[in-house]
């Protein structure tokens, strides 16, 4: 009997300590990525309108979106059969893929990518690819992948053909790639028509761009490794978009005229391969057109509408044509002060506003079969929360589909029949369920287990902070240390992002706080992460407001958050750090600095010091040129308020930034030191904007220890 008490003794005290499990540094930054990140549902695709497809034992599983019936498609072993014959490498573990037709899976390796016929079990076609060639876009339709090597655009055929398409690259020639360092949600540089019969691609000449001097200091001599790079006021890259014939094997250019310094954005192709679609923006990012050309000559054909705006109009989305009507397309803009769905036809009248309100459409994820209802991603509950709705396209009335509060992102069927909605929420790692689109179906897929279930972490909670203006009520997230006693004092490290684009804080999983948060609270931290003016989701008006005086506004709501922390009971309000990275390092700046003796202790990464060395198409949106806004870049120029500085403050800089680049930090150490106020610095070699992979420990164990040693 005693043995056995001792036994039940023995394993209550390891149940317990499993629960009390303290996060390690390295539990913070690298298994927030791995071993910490909730499992979901590997390579979730729909294959049909009422059958889609995931990975699950390196075997690729289809189910009925219905009944739940599964059968197997293809394992690792089959695929790489398939493969081997030809002498193409194997597949360690089974790949990502996509389906190009409803049983034509592709599949893509270092020899190429290969449509396979799963109901034959056998290689339809294949298309080689040289192992220097990179961007590369496939076309099911035309059976040939676009692609660069080095500054050239190539195509390489089914057949066996190989075509080079430019022959111009190099000397500031760039094809193929993206343009406008990846604005106006440009991601590619290469766009494959629908039926495979043109390839339309992006030509920048930036030899007029300054050449940007970084070095590698990692070779037995330093070299000289310059990359463009268009400073605010200073000259821009020029890009013209070329239309690739596969079958005359020529290319026509559009002639989109004007300023060369404009922005070419946005591109779509019609449906019957006639005309391409350009949202065109001026150097200013004051005014849009909306343009038609002809595919055959390159010339303009009409355009279809105009965007301006006192401040700023920023294109993210291209058109969407309706597969019921060639003549009729879907366009997202936030020309009404929210990001809206609007419906037009090819001669750019405006047939109606499908979704309106005080609230953004995020994604447009598809229509039905007959396009009665369009789905969307929104956030018409808060801007907390993204959920999925069905809306009529006449009426406007929508229709939520999800459940649960938090960060729903959906897949819609080829046929708008079903959904598949990915969750997570405050309480919800990770959940994934399928959804009839008329909403009276709902099936759950799989529900993650909690990685963090047997650790002891301290309380996270949002809380209220009412904007400096009095007009929007902002949102921060608060953890509290472990073992948190309300009698004591505690520090305070605030984390801040603060920029355009951006929300740290919203409904997901942990209201989505970094792990890294939770290591601090650990140690006695009490930290604190707020969105401010200027942050995302909250409407035109309310991110706009930072227009010509960046880090202004939001540094005006960061200290209602900081009044918010000094009113509580258990905040040592001499003990307040602050932490930023990129924007963040701005802000932390722009706190430190505006704000003399509020925060002791400050760690800047990556900081922009001075937006006249940053880049012209973010930095020109936000700030117009420095010859238009003299004023509010001498206001926001950092080097200006060194002598203010007060407390501990470290800069860190990844040396290979090609983002903000070195300057910044380079500038302002100087500044420090003619001034005499000191200041620590760390920089990363071979990092760029990021310092990213086990190097991240590193960062922030530095980071960390600086607080452990001065807050």
């Amino acid at each position: 009997m005693q043995r056995i008490l001792v036994i039940l003794l023995l394993f209550i005290s390891a149940a317990v300590a499993a629960q009390q499990k303290q996060m390690s540094l390295e539990d913070a930054i690298l298994g927030r990525y791995y071993y910490l990140n909730p499992k979901s549902v590997n390579g979730l695709e729909w294959k049909s309108d009422d059958r889609f497809t995931f990975i699950e034992n390196n075997t690729l599983w289809e189910e009925s979106a219905k009944k739940g019936e599964r059968t197997a498609v293809v394992s690792l072993d089959e695929l790489n059969s398939l493969l081997n014959h030809s002498g193409n490498e194997a597949f360690r573990q089974f790949p990502s893929y996509s389906w190009a037709k409803e049983d034509m899976l592709v599949v893509q390796n270092r020899n190429g990518f290969f449509a396979i016929n799963v109901n034959a079990k056998k290689v339809e076609f294949q298309v080689e690819l040289p192992s220097d060639a990179t961007n590369s876009v496939f076309n099911f339709n035309g059976r040939f992948v676009a692609y660069t090597i080095d500054n050239d655009l190539f195509a390489s055929f089914a057949s066996g053909k190989t075509v080079q398409i430019t022959s111009d690259g190099g000397a500031g020639i760039v094809n193929g790639q993206t343009v406008h360092r990846n604005e106006f949600g440009i991601g590619n540089g290469i766009f494959n028509s629908p039926k495979g019969n043109y390839i339309a691609f992006y030509r920048k000449d930036e030899s007029m761009v300054t050449d940007y001097p970084l070095v590698d200091y990692m070779t037995r001599a330093a070299e000289y490794t310059p990359v463009k790079y268009p400073m605010a006021g200073m000259d821009s890259e020029h890009v013209t978009v070329g239309i690739y014939s596969v079958a005359t094997g020529k290319t026509v250019f559009l002639a989109t005229g004007g300023d060369p310094e404009h922005f070419l954005t946005n591109l779509a192709w019609s449906p019957d391969e006639q005309h391409i679609y350009l949202a065109e923006l001026n150097r200013g990012q004051n005014h849009m057109q909306m343009n038609c050309y002809n595919v055959a000559t390159g010339e303009k054909a009409k355009t279809l509408f105009e965007e301006s705006d006192n401040k700023y109009v920023e294109p993210l989305y291209p058109v969407r044509f309706s597969t019921v009507n060639d003549n009729e397309f879907y366009y997202l803009t936030r020309k009404d002060g929210w990001f809206h769905v609007y419906k037009y036809n090819t001669d750019g009248q405006l047939i109606r506003q499908i979704t309106k309100g005080e609230w953004e459409v995020t994604n447009i994820l598809g229509f039905d079969e007959k396009e009665k209802y369009l789905f969307v991603e929104a956030t018409k509950e808060s801007p907390l929360e993204l959920h999925i709705y069905r809306v009529d396209t006449k009426s406007g009335k929508a229709e939520k589909l999800t459940d649960g509060e938090g960060i729903h992102k959906g897949k819609l069927s080829s046929n708008g029949s079903w959904l598949i909605d990915a969750f997570n929420g405050p309480e919800v790692p990770s959940q994934t369920d399928v959804i009839a689109a008329n909403g009276k179906n709902r099936r759950n897929l799989h529900r993650a287990d909690d990685p963090l279930k047997d650790y002891v972490l301290g309380e996270n909670k949002l809380v209220p902070v009412l904007s400096a203006d009095g007009k929007t009520e902002l949102t921060g997230r608060l953890i509290l240390p472990v073992d948190f006693d309300p009698a004591k004092k505690y520090p305070v490290i605030v984390y801040v992002y603060g920029g355009p684009h951006s929300q740290l804080v919203n409904k997901g999983w942990h209201n989505s706080a970094r792990w890294w948060q939770y290591y601090m609270a650990s140690q006695g931290y009490i930290a604190f992460t707020m969105d401010n003016r200027g942050t995302l989701n909250r409407g035109r008006d309310f991110e706009t407001s930072v227009h010509r005086q960046l880090g202004i506004l939001e540094t005006e709501d960061q200290m209602k958050g900081v009044e918010y922390l000094k009113s509580l009971p258990y905040v040592d309000a001499d003990r307040i750090g602050l932490h930023g990275w990129s924007y963040g390092g701005f802000m932390t700046l722009n706190l430190m600095l505006r704000h003399p003796g509020v925060f002791k202790v400050g760690v800047a990464g990556g900081p922009v010091v001075d937006w006249s060395m940053y880049e012209i198409m973010y930095g020109e949106r936000y700030m117009d040129t420095p010859q238009e806004n003299p004023e509010g870049y001498n206001e926001t120029n950092m080097l200006h308020h060194v002598s203010a500085l007060e407390g501990k403050l470290m800069l860190v800089h990844g040396v290979q930034d090609e983002t903000v680049v070195m300057q910044h930090s380079m500038k302002f150490l100087r500044e420090c030191v003619m001034l005499g106020k000191q200041v620590d610095f760390f920089a990363y070699p071979t990092h760029p904007h990021n310092v990213r992979g086990k190097d991240r420990v590193h960062l922030m164990e530095k980071v960390s220890t600086y607080f452990f040693e001065n807050l």
